[in-house]
């Protein structure tokens, strides 16, 4: 049984450690709030570049002499995956959600036969990935120290994507990154960069708006909007996912330190209990001895 100095000593720790959690919880409260707007309100604005994007490229899809952002190159060998984790730790699954599903992806697709190359954007990515796939990340991004993620951030990412397209280094990419739910509730969610594929673009509302249903005039002609268009929706897209990986960072880390001082206290109470009856047993042992003492003499 532990001493009475013991317990008094590890309820002092776990007292501190308390501190520590709520301080944790408040300041991601704090950031949750103003990344959660931030990620709604780019929303909007992602999802109808996705859909323009998607209406220009309609007409073009299946032809010859189309942008290679738009076509690829026709080949499927080598695949290109980002994943988008946090630069620090204490924040629930987050980070190892997706690592979990960045890994399940590159098993899928080596056991088709297919080569996986990893962008890494956050120092727990490149921590978690490099035990088993080191030698496949190819390129990692950090934003450690930064306070704000603009989208200057993003069109690097993107630029240098782009630029390893160009060089054929990979003819596939996705992106993983945690979309915002809840501070509770953050959905790893999957998405196709290049070359990009037709799909339903959700409005602010989270109905979906059918880009092929979706009219648009345009001039010059399509060829010559898409040559602008398809890096600027990767980097919108981009950007996107950093803001929703940034909001539910902030939602995960704050439920985290929740339960950690909860539970916290908890052991906290167990620890007083522990320490009361051992402190009673001692004063009863104490009295046993003086009361056998006196009546000895």
């Amino acid at each position: 049984m532990p001493s009475l100095k013991d317990l008094k000593t590890r309820i002092g720790s776990v007292k501190s450690t308390r501190k520590i959690t709520s301080a944790m919880k408040m300041v991601a409260a704090a950031k949750l709030r103003r990344a959660q707007e931030a990620a709604e309100a780019a929303r909007p604005f992602a999802g109808r570049m996705e859909a323009m994007v998607e209406s220009v490229a309609g007409s073009m899809r299946g032809c010859d002499g189309g942008p290679r952002l738009l076509t690829g190159d026709g080949r499927d060998k080598v695949h290109l995956l980002v994943a988008f984790a946090a630069d620090r730790g204490l924040c629930g699954g987050f980070n190892a959600s997706i690592v979990k599903a960045v890994r399940l992806k590159a098993r899928e697709l080596e056991d088709a036969g297919k080569t996986v190359k990893i962008f890494c954007v956050g120092k727990k990515g490149v921590d978690a990935l490099k035990r088993e796939m080191n030698d496949k990340i190819i390129d990692f991004a950090t934003f450690a120290g930064r306070k704000r993620i603009t989208y200057a951030d993003a069109a690097d990412i993107g630029s240098k994507i782009s630029t390893m397209f160009e060089e054929g280094l990979f003819d596939v990419c996705a992106i993983f990154f945690n979309r915002f739910q809840s501070a509770m509730t953050q959905v790893v969610t999957p998405r196709r960069l290049i070359p990009l594929l037709g799909h339903d673009t959700a409005n602010e509302d989270g109905t979906l708006v059918d880009a092929s249903k979706a009219s648009h005039i345009f001039e010059p002609e399509e060829d010559e909007i898409l040559a602008k268009l398809l890096p600027l929706n990767i980097n919108t897209q981009i950007f996107q996912a950093l803001l929703e990986s940034a909001a539910s960072e902030h939602g995960a880390r704050m439920t985290a330190m929740d339960s950690a001082t909860r539970n916290a206290g908890d052991m906290i109470d167990n620890l007083t209990l522990t320490y009361n009856r051992t402190r009673q047993a001692c004063i009863t042992k104490e009295l046993i001895e003086i009361i056998s003492g006196a009546e000895a003499l």
